[in-house]
């Protein structure tokens, strides 16, 4: 079965020129002139990555990503932005898309891209991917996106769950931060491995029942992160107490 991309892009040339590569990738493309239509598309179903440019008329990409992670769809969404508008890519990440590419861009990067997203799709949707994960006192979901803990529910981004399920995988061994970026974001949609550092911090607010001295989501000094599911974690060297990322 070819996998189905949705373009949404008002530049007829461009939205063509897309459609007859992917097809020659063994895609098959669906062109959307506006956020309306592409959203009207979207709802029938089978799509399964989205290229989506920013500016539109009427609704814009943004709206659009919106309005998709809203309904629950964590379907691969790839912005497509003018090459100066940098607070464009940062407010497209933040609204839930996955990556950008900058315009004028080359063909093949977009292409490496598309492979990247649906390698990062299949990976996290493997039937491997186990539902419940228990970390100290607090029981995750990876599938509903939701932490349960002593003080209460929390739901988490699609990027604290990836991160937390490739620790997981990785059984108490660390995990570098570049393997972090390339497997969570791949292609540097941030260009530093502090988000990697940020997130981390995020989650030990969630599972850690003292964020300031983790037993659960440790650091590995000069290396990355490792993950302890059960009883605390024994020391590791390095300070007695746990730093900061």
């Amino acid at each position: 079965m070819k996998r189905r991309i949705l373009v949404v892009e008002d530049n007829a040339h461009l939205a063509d020129g897309l459609r007859i590569n992917l097809e020659l990738e063994g895609y098959e493309p669906v062109l959307a002139g506006n956020a309306e239509e592409g959203l009207d598309i979207w709802r029938r179903g089978g799509i399964e990555l989205i290229l989506l440019d920013v500016m539109l008329p009427g609704m814009d990409g943004f709206q659009f990503c919106r309005l998709v992670r809203e309904a629950g769809d964590r379907l691969p969404i790839l912005f497509l932005t003018a090459r100066t508008a940098g607070q464009d890519r940062i407010r497209g990440l933040d609204e839930g898309g996955d990556d950008y590419i900058a315009k004028p861009f080359e063909l093949q990067e977009l292409l490496a891209r598309i492979k990247s997203l649906f390698r990062r799709q299949d990976w996290f949707r493997g039937r491997e991917t186990p539902q419940v994960l228990q970390i100290g006192q607090a029981e995750i979901n990876l599938r509903a996106y939701r932490a349960t803990t002593p003080g209460g529910e929390v739901t988490l981004k699609e990027k604290e769950v990836m991160i937390l399920r490739l620790l997981a995988e990785h059984d108490g061994e660390p995990v570098d931060r570049a393997t972090i970026l390339d497997r969570v974001w791949g292609f540097g949609a941030y260009p530093t491995t502090r988000t990697v550092d940020n997130f981390i911090l995020g989650l030990r607010k969630i599972v850690e029942s003292d964020p300031a001295k983790p037993q659960h989501i440790l650091t590995v000094h000069g290396v990355g992160y490792r993950l302890v599911t059960g009883s605390p974690a024994s020391p590791v060297p390095g300070p007695a107490t746990e730093p900061s990322p």
